[in-house]
């Protein structure tokens, strides 16, 4: 905060606009917000290695999506032992199924974006193995009709080109909705970048105040004689030197504090503003978790009635976030990988293997097979089933 004083001077223009405050006025200025910069590897770090509803938020939705197995139909019959069901069990020799989608569901959380590469295609264009590339490394090389013609991988100075104009695509890019991108998706982490920030200072606050004995600070209060005085530079730096190795940190917490003659500690509480801070830092963390589709009652964050018990949060985590991803990255799959098998290709998630769902999918099972307007072929098809072998 500062003041500045500005004085008329004599000689003013003649087309100056007179005030009678002009000879005189304070200028008032407050500190502005410093926000952590929103690039790929800074949101990353600061929303998931150093934010625990963050990291907590992308490792619930990216297992839960990747525990889900898929179901493959081609031309429509179901199939049960298919080269692209093998490939996504073992995509590659480093990576099993479900740690591999975790992978790719984990990037479209933090990133928006996840690139998928196809490497060693046999005679039906079918890779033999499936990647997942770093985001913050891939950038897209837009051709002259604004349509991605080649993908840049760049590690350090080296960088790989993958083309795009051939017959078979080595790079899937998924993304998420951006409306102002055309090329990168955009990510819940990005969304929840200022709840973020407002969570971590948050945090650090807390850990000053653990610091500071765990308790709000006080005051030492030097009366001297006569209820008059003050310490000698000696005897306070003293007196600092015994608070900060005696009586400061988590270790020191409840530790009694023995004053001389003159000293009188005066404890402080909470004052308003800092229980509104508190309230502040549980606000942003439910808005955290809402940006990424968690009911914050999954997480077990303090003041959040929406849903009346657990289980019907849980049954609204994967029915709104985690089945809409599973389909969307599903779709994707399929239409690549199908792009040189020659036939139609369809993946969809195994609701029936969703504990959470198990009570819903029971219901519609004993509707359906209660329906007795409805023949066997079209009970299945209501059930996402296919037809029976032979018809």
């Amino acid at each position: 905060m500062g003041f500045r004083l500005f004085r008329a001077a004599e000689d003013r223009p003649g087309e100056e606009k007179a005030s009678a405050v002009g000879p005189l006025m304070a200028f008032r200025s407050f500190g502005r917000a410093v926000w952590s910069p929103r690039d790929t590897v800074s949101l990353t770090r600061n929303g998931y290695e150093q934010n625990v509803i963050g990291f907590r938020s992308v490792r619930m939705v990216a297992e839960s999506a990747a525990a889900i197995p898929l179901v493959l139909t081609e031309n429509g019959a179901r199939m049960t032992d298919h080269p692209v069901l093998r490939l996504l069990e073992r995509p590659n020799p480093g990576q099993g199924g479900r740690s591999f989608m975790e992978c790719v569901y984990g990037h479209l959380q933090l990133s928006g974006n996840a690139y998928l590469e196809g490497a060693e295609h046999d005679q039906r264009g079918l890779p033999r193995e499936l990647h997942c590339l770093r985001p913050d490394r891939m950038s897209v090389v837009p051709g002259p009709d604004g349509w991605p013609m080649a993908y840049d991988y760049a590690v350090g100075r080296q960088k790989h080109r993958f083309d795009m104009t051939g017959e078979i695509d080595p790079i899937l890019h998924l993304k998420a909705f951006h409306p102002l991108d055309d090329h990168y998706g955009m990510s819940p982490l990005a969304a929840a970048a200022a709840s973020i920030d407002v969570h971590n200072a948050a945090a650090r606050w807390s850990k000053a105040l653990l610091d500071n004995a765990a308790r709000p600070s006080g005051a030492i209060v030097f009366t001297g004689k006569d209820g008059g005085g003050h310490l000698s530079e000696e005897q306070y730096q003293r007196l600092l030197r015994e608070l900060e190795e005696n009586h400061q940190g988590a270790r020191n917490a409840g530790r009694p504090m023995l004053l001389e003659g003159g000293l009188d500690w005066r404890p402080m509480g909470y004052s308003p503003q800092d229980m509104e801070f508190l309230q502040t830092k549980n606000a942003a963390a439910r808005d955290i978790a809402l940006a990424f589709g968690v009911p914050p009652m999954l997480l077990g964050l303090p003041g959040d009635n929406t849903y009346s018990n657990y289980q019907e949060a849980n049954r609204a985590f994967y029915r709104q976030t985690i089945l809409p991803l599973v389909r969307k990255t599903a779709n994707a799959l399929a239409i690549w990988l199908g792009m040189g098998s020659g036939g139609t290709l369809a993946l969809e998630p195994d609701q029936d293997a969703v504990p959470a769902l198990s009570s819903e999918r029971e219901a519609l099972w004993r509707r359906v097979g209660s329906a007795g307007f409805l023949d066997e072929d079209e009970k299945r098809a209501l059930l996402g089933l296919p037809k029976k072998a032979g018809k």
